[in-house]
């Protein structure tokens, strides 16, 4: 009989499934019902077992939905312009975008100058949250001459807009102009990502060039830290 507390015997189950591949990353966890019914022990004791696992970063828990085996995070390289889908296309994982918000408005004249376009000019304001799996990552609003893009529909939105803009619009994309920034996230942030209210993330503000010069679109992402690295490459002077 092991002189180990419950909880922790708990958790080296738990944790041995993980390793032994029976439980991938991504993959739910038992209910904490089942859990209980499992190994016949309190639902506190269960907590403590699951909050040993989260604090060792093994699993995660998302509000409403479950515990989950903790995936590797998403490498964003900064020399890299990349989608959110093209980043992730190597991982063989279900993702998805929820668009909250999808109307034209009028520039005014800050987002004018932005985008290079006439104040009162027709843009397109987008805010979307992406998804992998059932977690998400990502809150992005972004804005887009409506000229340039009359016939952007909620579908486009929901998938990959730089597929939509090469493949669709035959247009060639050159580059993006970013500059990250900590921050602490907004409400609304907390809310869509399920962050920690007292822990920094990092914002990433974008404008993107096509090769002909124009200002394709402005953007704002907030990245659930836990889940992205941000890599470079620093080359020393010759």
């Amino acid at each position: 009989m092991s002189n180990k507390p419950m909880y922790r015997q708990i958790a080296d189950a738990l944790r041995d499934k993980i390793t032994t591949g029976e439980l991938k990353p991504g993959d739910a966890l038992p209910t904490e019902s089942s859990l209980q019914e499992a190994f016949g022990v309190s639902r506190v004791t269960i907590r403590q077992a699951l909050k040993r696992l989260t604090e060792e970063q093994i699993i995660e828990s998302i509000q409403g939905s479950g515990s989950y085996v903790k995936e590797e995070r998403v490498n964003y390289d900064i020399y890299q312009l990349t989608g959110f889908y093209e980043k992730l296309a190597d991982r063989n994982v279900d993702t998805h975008s929820d668009v909250k918000i999808f109307e034209v408005i009028k520039a005014d004249a800050r987002m004018a100058e932005t985008l290079n376009i006439k104040p009162e000019d027709k843009i397109w304001h987008v805010k979307r949250v992406r998804f992998i799996k059932q977690k998400p990552v990502n809150l992005e609003e972004t804005w887009m001459p409506l000229a340039m893009f009359a016939d952007l529909t909620w579908e486009v939105m929901e998938n990959s807009k730089y597929h939509y803009i090469e493949q669709i619009k035959k247009m060639a994309i050159d580059r993006s102009e970013q500059e990250l920034v900590p921050v602490m996230p907004s409400q609304e942030a907390i809310a869509a990502l399920a962050l920690d209210p007292t822990k920094p993330i990092l914002e990433k503000v974008s404008r993107g060039f096509l090769k002909d010069g124009r200002v394709f679109e402005y953007s704002r992402n907030v990245f659930n830290t836990d889940d992205y690295k941000f890599t470079l490459v620093a080359r020393r002077r010759q």
